[in-house]
Protein backbone atom coordinates (compact mmCIF):
# COMPACT_ATOMS: atom_id res chain seq x y z
CA UNK A 1 0.00 0.00 0.00
CA UNK A 2 2.66 2.65 0.72
CA UNK A 3 4.32 2.46 -2.97
CA UNK A 4 0.73 3.80 -3.80
CA UNK A 5 0.71 6.58 -1.35
CA UNK A 6 2.93 9.05 -3.78
CA UNK A 7 0.91 8.51 -6.83
CA UNK A 8 -2.20 8.80 -4.99
CA UNK A 9 -1.43 11.83 -2.92
CA UNK A 10 -0.54 13.70 -6.35
CA UNK A 11 -3.72 13.07 -8.10
CA UNK A 12 -5.51 14.46 -4.97
CA UNK A 13 -3.10 17.34 -4.98
CA UNK A 14 -4.23 17.84 -8.92
CA UNK A 15 -7.98 17.49 -7.79
CA UNK A 16 -7.65 20.63 -5.20
CA UNK A 17 -8.58 23.96 -6.55
CA UNK A 18 -5.81 26.67 -6.72
CA UNK A 19 -5.87 28.38 -3.60
CA UNK A 20 -5.90 24.92 -1.69
CA UNK A 21 -2.40 24.77 -2.47
CA UNK A 22 -1.31 28.42 -1.52
CA UNK A 23 1.59 28.49 0.63
CA UNK A 24 1.47 30.27 4.24
CA UNK A 25 4.18 32.33 6.15
CA UNK A 26 4.09 33.21 9.71
CA UNK A 27 5.68 35.32 12.12
CA UNK A 28 5.88 38.22 14.94
CA UNK A 29 5.52 41.78 13.91
CA UNK A 30 6.77 43.89 16.58
CA UNK A 31 6.23 47.83 17.26
CA UNK A 32 7.61 50.28 18.95
CA UNK A 33 7.51 54.07 19.69
CA UNK A 34 8.69 56.43 21.32
CA UNK A 35 7.81 59.86 20.85
CA UNK A 36 9.86 61.19 24.30
CA UNK A 37 11.55 63.39 22.61
CA UNK A 38 8.75 66.28 21.48
CA UNK A 39 7.60 68.86 23.81
CA UNK A 40 6.68 67.42 27.18
CA UNK A 41 4.22 70.18 27.24
CA UNK A 42 1.89 69.82 24.21
CA UNK A 43 -0.08 66.03 24.46
CA UNK A 44 0.92 63.61 21.63
CA UNK A 45 -1.61 60.97 19.98
CA UNK A 46 -0.54 58.00 18.04
CA UNK A 47 -2.62 55.76 15.40
CA UNK A 48 -1.53 52.76 13.98
CA UNK A 49 -2.79 50.62 11.82
CA UNK A 50 -4.20 47.90 13.01
CA UNK A 51 -4.57 44.17 11.67
CA UNK A 52 -7.69 41.94 11.60
CA UNK A 53 -7.75 38.49 11.08
CA UNK A 54 -9.76 37.46 6.95
CA UNK A 55 -10.10 35.09 4.90
CA UNK A 56 -6.17 35.22 3.96
CA UNK A 57 -4.38 35.99 7.40
CA UNK A 58 -4.53 34.99 10.68
CA UNK A 59 -3.50 37.39 13.54
CA UNK A 60 -3.52 36.54 16.88
CA UNK A 61 -1.61 36.88 20.47
CA UNK A 62 -2.00 40.78 20.32
CA UNK A 63 -0.47 42.79 23.30
CA UNK A 64 -0.21 46.30 23.78
CA UNK A 65 2.09 47.82 26.77
CA UNK A 66 3.19 51.17 27.35
CA UNK A 67 2.96 54.66 29.32
CA UNK A 68 0.06 55.98 27.81
CA UNK A 69 -2.24 57.51 29.42
CA UNK A 70 -5.11 55.95 27.58
CA UNK A 71 -5.24 53.17 24.29
CA UNK A 72 -8.10 51.75 22.62
CA UNK A 73 -8.85 50.28 18.93
CA UNK A 74 -11.41 52.10 16.78
CA UNK A 75 -12.23 52.00 13.48
CA UNK A 76 -12.96 55.25 11.06
CA UNK A 77 -16.51 56.10 10.14
CA UNK A 78 -16.37 55.27 6.32
CA UNK A 79 -13.81 52.68 5.50
CA UNK A 80 -14.21 50.62 8.55
CA UNK A 81 -10.66 50.78 8.79
CA UNK A 82 -9.08 49.63 12.52
CA UNK A 83 -6.58 51.52 14.51
CA UNK A 84 -4.69 51.59 17.39
CA UNK A 85 -4.71 54.83 19.17
CA UNK A 86 -3.12 56.05 22.24
CA UNK A 87 -2.54 59.50 23.77
CA UNK A 88 -0.18 60.92 26.35
CA UNK A 89 -1.09 63.99 28.25
CA UNK A 90 0.61 67.18 28.87
CA UNK A 91 3.49 66.48 31.14
CA UNK A 92 4.13 63.48 29.95
CA UNK A 93 8.44 62.85 29.89
CA UNK A 94 7.79 59.46 28.93
CA UNK A 95 6.18 58.33 25.45
CA UNK A 96 6.87 54.92 25.02
CA UNK A 97 4.62 52.39 22.90
CA UNK A 98 4.91 48.69 22.17
CA UNK A 99 2.69 46.90 20.07
CA UNK A 100 3.32 43.21 18.58
CA UNK A 101 0.81 40.46 17.46
CA UNK A 102 1.35 37.17 15.51
CA UNK A 103 0.68 36.69 12.12
CA UNK A 104 -0.58 33.99 9.46
CA UNK A 105 -0.77 34.85 6.09
CA UNK A 106 -1.95 32.35 3.56
CA UNK A 107 -0.70 33.39 -0.07
CA UNK A 108 -3.39 34.74 -2.06
CA UNK A 109 -4.47 33.45 -5.49
CA UNK A 110 -7.53 34.61 -7.37
CA UNK A 111 -7.16 32.47 -10.83
CA UNK A 112 -10.01 30.44 -11.04
CA UNK A 113 -12.24 33.61 -12.12
CA UNK A 114 -15.63 32.42 -13.80
CA UNK A 115 -16.35 32.91 -17.57
CA UNK A 116 -19.41 35.08 -17.49
CA UNK A 117 -20.39 38.04 -14.98
CA UNK A 118 -23.54 38.42 -12.88
CA UNK A 119 -25.81 41.44 -12.84
CA UNK A 120 -24.78 44.23 -10.23
CA UNK A 121 -25.76 47.53 -9.33
CA UNK A 122 -23.20 50.32 -9.25
CA UNK A 123 -24.63 51.96 -6.00
CA UNK A 124 -23.89 48.85 -4.11
CA UNK A 125 -20.27 50.06 -4.88
CA UNK A 126 -20.12 53.47 -5.01
CA UNK A 127 -17.19 54.27 -2.42
CA UNK A 128 -15.23 51.88 -4.66
CA UNK A 129 -16.38 54.44 -7.76
CA UNK A 130 -15.97 57.45 -5.87
CA UNK A 131 -12.81 60.26 -6.62
CA UNK A 132 -10.54 60.97 -4.17
CA UNK A 133 -8.68 64.35 -3.79
CA UNK A 134 -5.51 62.89 -5.18
CA UNK A 135 -7.19 59.69 -7.59
CA UNK A 136 -10.00 61.66 -9.62
CA UNK A 137 -11.88 59.69 -12.30
CA UNK A 138 -12.90 62.95 -14.87
CA UNK A 139 -10.51 64.54 -16.98
CA UNK A 140 -7.29 63.26 -18.07
CA UNK A 141 -8.03 60.08 -16.09
CA UNK A 142 -11.40 59.36 -17.86
CA UNK A 143 -9.81 60.15 -21.15
CA UNK A 144 -6.90 57.82 -20.63
CA UNK A 145 -9.62 55.20 -18.94
CA UNK A 146 -11.83 54.95 -22.16
CA UNK A 147 -8.85 54.76 -24.35
CA UNK A 148 -7.68 51.68 -22.66
CA UNK A 149 -10.66 49.97 -22.40
CA UNK A 150 -12.47 51.08 -25.80
CA UNK A 151 -14.13 47.83 -27.01
CA UNK A 152 -13.80 45.88 -23.50
CA UNK A 153 -17.84 44.87 -22.93
CA UNK A 154 -16.86 42.86 -19.45
CA UNK A 155 -16.08 44.20 -16.26
CA UNK A 156 -12.94 41.52 -16.14
CA UNK A 157 -11.50 43.18 -19.68
CA UNK A 158 -11.66 46.44 -18.45
CA UNK A 159 -9.72 45.64 -15.48
CA UNK A 160 -7.27 43.55 -17.25
CA UNK A 161 -6.65 46.21 -20.16
CA UNK A 162 -5.79 48.71 -17.34
CA UNK A 163 -3.38 46.22 -15.78
CA UNK A 164 -1.70 45.40 -18.94
CA UNK A 165 -1.58 49.02 -19.94
CA UNK A 166 0.11 49.98 -16.51
CA UNK A 167 2.71 46.95 -16.46
CA UNK A 168 3.29 48.31 -19.70
CA UNK A 169 3.83 51.72 -19.42
CA UNK A 170 4.46 52.76 -16.01
CA UNK A 171 8.01 51.73 -14.17
CA UNK A 172 9.47 51.80 -10.15
CA UNK A 173 11.41 55.09 -9.61
CA UNK A 174 13.26 54.07 -6.48
CA UNK A 175 13.67 57.62 -5.87
CA UNK A 176 10.07 58.71 -4.75
CA UNK A 177 9.86 59.01 -0.80
CA UNK A 178 8.00 55.83 0.88
CA UNK A 179 5.85 54.23 -1.10
CA UNK A 180 4.40 57.67 -2.80
CA UNK A 181 1.47 59.71 -2.57
CA UNK A 182 -0.62 58.10 -5.48
CA UNK A 183 -0.89 61.42 -6.82
CA UNK A 184 -2.70 60.23 -10.30
CA UNK A 185 -2.63 62.98 -12.44
CA UNK A 186 0.78 63.79 -11.57
CA UNK A 187 1.59 60.25 -12.40
CA UNK A 188 0.28 59.82 -15.56
CA UNK A 189 2.67 62.08 -16.82
CA UNK A 190 5.83 61.07 -15.10
CA UNK A 191 4.66 57.32 -15.19
CA UNK A 192 7.22 56.46 -12.24
CA UNK A 193 6.65 56.10 -8.86
CA UNK A 194 6.53 53.09 -6.25
CA UNK A 195 3.48 51.01 -5.14
CA UNK A 196 1.07 53.63 -3.67
CA UNK A 197 1.69 55.38 -6.95
CA UNK A 198 1.07 52.49 -9.41
CA UNK A 199 -2.05 50.85 -7.43
CA UNK A 200 -3.62 54.42 -6.85
CA UNK A 201 -3.06 54.75 -10.34
CA UNK A 202 -5.04 51.11 -11.34
CA UNK A 203 -7.84 52.30 -8.91
CA UNK A 204 -8.40 55.57 -10.57
CA UNK A 205 -8.61 54.01 -13.93
CA UNK A 206 -10.65 50.96 -13.20
CA UNK A 207 -13.01 53.57 -11.40
CA UNK A 208 -12.98 55.73 -14.24
CA UNK A 209 -13.95 53.22 -16.51
CA UNK A 210 -17.07 51.95 -14.00
CA UNK A 211 -14.99 49.04 -12.25
CA UNK A 212 -15.25 49.12 -8.94
CA UNK A 213 -11.84 49.28 -7.13
CA UNK A 214 -9.33 49.63 -4.29
CA UNK A 215 -6.01 50.30 -2.63
CA UNK A 216 -4.78 47.64 0.34
CA UNK A 217 -2.15 49.13 2.41
CA UNK A 218 -0.03 46.66 4.71
CA UNK A 219 3.21 45.71 5.36
CA UNK A 220 5.71 42.83 4.79
CA UNK A 221 7.07 40.17 6.95
CA UNK A 222 10.74 39.07 6.43
CA UNK A 223 11.23 35.95 5.08
CA UNK A 224 13.41 34.10 7.81
CA UNK A 225 15.16 35.46 11.10
CA UNK A 226 14.32 38.17 12.76
CA UNK A 227 14.32 41.50 10.01
CA UNK A 228 13.96 45.24 9.95
CA UNK A 229 11.09 45.53 8.17
CA UNK A 230 10.22 49.66 9.63
CA UNK A 231 10.10 50.68 5.86
CA UNK A 232 8.92 47.78 4.25
CA UNK A 233 5.24 49.39 3.84
CA UNK A 234 3.66 47.67 0.58
CA UNK A 235 0.35 49.10 -1.43
CA UNK A 236 -1.55 46.59 -3.89
CA UNK A 237 -4.82 46.91 -4.96
CA UNK A 238 -8.19 44.93 -5.92
CA UNK A 239 -11.34 45.11 -8.31
CA UNK A 240 -14.64 43.79 -7.88
CA UNK A 241 -15.53 41.18 -10.41
CA UNK A 242 -19.33 40.46 -10.56
CA UNK A 243 -19.58 36.87 -10.07
CA UNK A 244 -16.79 36.62 -8.05
CA UNK A 245 -15.97 39.17 -5.67
CA UNK A 246 -12.91 40.89 -5.07
CA UNK A 247 -9.80 40.06 -6.99
CA UNK A 248 -6.29 40.85 -5.70
CA UNK A 249 -3.86 42.25 -8.31
CA UNK A 250 0.07 43.89 -7.42
CA UNK A 251 1.11 46.05 -10.97
CA UNK A 252 3.65 47.58 -8.57
CA UNK A 253 5.31 44.37 -7.72
CA UNK A 254 5.66 43.66 -11.24
CA UNK A 255 7.61 46.53 -11.73
CA UNK A 256 9.88 45.73 -9.22
CA UNK A 257 10.45 42.63 -9.90
CA UNK A 258 11.55 44.00 -13.32
CA UNK A 259 13.46 46.81 -11.65
CA UNK A 260 15.24 44.55 -9.25
CA UNK A 261 16.34 42.20 -11.49
CA UNK A 262 16.76 43.88 -14.84
CA UNK A 263 14.33 42.14 -17.34
CA UNK A 264 12.29 44.15 -20.26
CA UNK A 265 8.84 43.96 -21.01
CA UNK A 266 10.23 40.88 -23.74
CA UNK A 267 11.82 39.68 -21.35
CA UNK A 268 9.83 35.55 -20.42
CA UNK A 269 10.67 36.49 -16.36
CA UNK A 270 7.88 39.72 -16.99
CA UNK A 271 5.60 37.26 -18.66
CA UNK A 272 5.75 34.81 -15.53
CA UNK A 273 5.56 37.70 -13.09
CA UNK A 274 2.50 39.91 -14.99
CA UNK A 275 0.62 36.34 -14.69
CA UNK A 276 1.21 35.85 -11.68
CA UNK A 277 0.40 39.09 -9.96
CA UNK A 278 -2.57 39.06 -11.87
CA UNK A 279 -5.15 37.36 -9.63
CA UNK A 280 -1.73 36.44 -7.04
CA UNK A 281 -0.09 37.71 -3.84
CA UNK A 282 2.67 35.87 -2.03
CA UNK A 283 2.18 35.83 1.54
CA UNK A 284 5.02 37.81 2.61
CA UNK A 285 2.67 40.54 3.55
CA UNK A 286 -0.02 41.80 5.99
CA UNK A 287 -3.08 43.76 5.25
CA UNK A 288 -3.42 46.61 7.46
CA UNK A 289 -6.02 49.29 5.80
CA UNK A 290 -8.02 50.13 2.84
CA UNK A 291 -9.30 53.85 2.40
CA UNK A 292 -8.35 56.77 1.04
CA UNK A 293 -9.14 60.60 2.60
CA UNK A 294 -9.46 59.11 6.06
CA UNK A 295 -10.81 61.01 8.97
CA UNK A 296 -8.84 58.62 11.75
CA UNK A 297 -10.60 57.75 15.02
CA UNK A 298 -10.48 59.59 17.63
CA UNK A 299 -10.71 61.98 14.52
CA UNK A 300 -7.08 63.78 14.13
CA UNK A 301 -6.71 67.54 13.66
CA UNK A 302 -6.19 69.06 9.88
CA UNK A 303 -6.69 67.61 6.85
CA UNK A 304 -7.66 63.99 5.87
CA UNK A 305 -4.76 61.15 5.83
CA UNK A 306 -4.34 60.46 2.76
CA UNK A 307 -3.75 56.59 3.58
CA UNK A 308 -3.25 54.34 7.15
CA UNK A 309 -0.46 52.17 5.76
CA UNK A 310 2.20 54.36 8.03
CA UNK A 311 1.60 54.72 11.78
CA UNK A 312 0.47 58.53 12.16
CA UNK A 313 1.17 60.88 14.88
CA UNK A 314 0.34 64.66 16.51
CA UNK A 315 1.99 66.33 18.87
CA UNK A 316 -0.02 69.70 19.94
CA UNK A 317 -1.99 68.71 16.99
CA UNK A 318 1.08 69.54 14.15
CA UNK A 319 1.53 65.95 12.36
CA UNK A 320 5.29 64.26 12.61
CA UNK A 321 6.92 62.83 9.34
CA UNK A 322 5.79 59.35 9.31
CA UNK A 323 8.62 58.98 6.44
CA UNK A 324 11.42 59.75 8.95
CA UNK A 325 11.16 57.08 11.61
CA UNK A 326 14.39 58.61 13.09
CA UNK A 327 12.72 61.99 13.89
CA UNK A 328 9.22 60.06 14.79
CA UNK A 329 11.14 57.18 16.74
CA UNK A 330 9.49 53.94 16.06
CA UNK A 331 10.71 50.54 14.80
CA UNK A 332 9.04 47.89 13.11
CA UNK A 333 10.87 44.30 13.20
CA UNK A 334 9.36 40.67 12.22
CA UNK A 335 10.60 37.20 13.77
CA UNK A 336 9.79 34.90 11.57
CA UNK A 337 8.19 31.49 12.67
Amino acid sequence: MKRFLPALLAVVLMALPAAALAHSHAGTMKMEFDLSDHDPGKAAELWIPYPVSDRYQQISNVHVTGDFAASAVYTDRVFKTAMLHARWDRGAKSRKLTFTFDVIREERLDKELPPWETRWDPADYALDLATTRLAPTTGPVKALADRITAGKGTVYAKARAIYDWICDNMFRDPNTRGCGQGDVCTLLVTRGGKCADISSVFVALSRAAGVPAREVFGIRQGKEGGTDVTTWQHCWAEFYLPGYGWVVVDPGDVRKKMLVEKLNLADPKTAEYRDYFWGGVDPYRVRLAVGRDLTLSPAQQGEPVNYLMYPFAQVGGKTLDWLDPKTFRYTITHTSK
